[in-house]
C-alpha cells in the first residue's frame, strides 16, 4: 500500500456537509484539505455501476486536473428487500427537474417496501467506498459499511440524504436524529476513514 506523504490533499466533492466530515476526520494528520469547488472542477458524469467505479472516477478526474492527490467518495444506501436498491442510484431516486428531493425520494422507498410487503425489520446498509487518487495514476481503495435497517416515519432533521429513515444497528435513533459529530464516528463513511487514515504518516 502506497503511504500518502504530502502536504495537501484535495476532496473531491461539491458537498459542503461531505467535505466538512472528511476534513474534520483528517484533522489529527495535519494535512491541509481543499475541496473541488476551490478549485472549481467540474462535477464528472458518475457512470460506474459499482460505488468503486464512481469513487475511481471522481478521484482520478480530481487528481489529473489540479496536479494534487485527490480523495473522492462514492456513497449510498442498500436495501435488503428492494434487491439492494437504490445503491449507487441512491442520490438519482431525489433527483427533480429543481434539484433533489430526499423526502420525495425516502417517500417512494417506504411505498415500494410496503407494495412487496417487506418483512420487518427491514435490514439496509449504508455503504461507502473512498478512493485516494495520485496524479501518476495509483490509487488506493477504502471500503466502509454501516449496516442497520430502514425505518418509517422519518425521524430527525439532522445529516442529509436518507439519513431520517435509517436506524444503524445497536441504535434506537435514526441517523437523521444523532449529533452530526457522533454520527461521524460510527458512519460508513468512518469505517472507510478508518481504513484510509493507516496510509498517512503523522507529522
Amino acid at each position: 500500500m502506497r503511504r500518502f506523504t504530502g502536504k495537501t490533499l484535495l476532496i473531491a466533492t461539491h458537498n459542503q456537509g461531505k467535505f466538512e466530515e472528511m476534513q474534520h476526520l483528517l484533522e489529527p494528520f495535519g494535512v491541509t484539505v481543499t475541496s473541488a469547488k476551490d478549485h472549481n472542477l467540474p462535477e464528472p458524469d458518475e457512470t460506474g455501476t459499482t460505488f468503486v467505479d464512481n469513487a475511481r472516477l471522481k478521484a482520478h478526474a480530481a487528481a489529473q486536473a489540479t496536479g494534487l492527490p485527490a480523495l473522492a467518495d462514492d456513497s449510498g444506501i442498500e436495501i435488503d428487500a428492494l434487491d439492494k436498491a437504490p445503491g449507487v442510484y441512491t442520490a438519482d431516486w431525489a433527483e427533480t427537474p429543481s434539484g433533489r428531493d430526499f423526502v420525495m425520494a425516502m417517500t417512494k422507498t417506504h411505498d415500494m417496501l410496503e407494495e412487496r410487503q417487506a418483512a420487518h425489520p427491514r435490514a439496509a446498509r449504508f455503504c461507502c467506498t473512498l478512493v485516494l487518487a495520485w496524479p501518476d495514476g495509483h490509487d488506493e481503495v477504502f471500503p466502509g459499511v454501516m449496516e442497520g435497517q430502514v425505518v418509517w416515519p422519518m425521524r430527525g432533521d439532522q445529516g442529509h440524504g436518507y439519513d431520517p429513515i435509517f436506524q444503524p444497528d445497536g441504535y434506537d435513533q435514526t441517523f437523521g436524529e444523532m449529533d452530526r459529530w457522533e454520527k461521524n464516528k460510527i458512519s460508513h463513511r468512518a469505517d472507510a476513514t478508518r481504513k484510509l487514515v493507516t496510509i498517512f504518516e503523522r507529522a
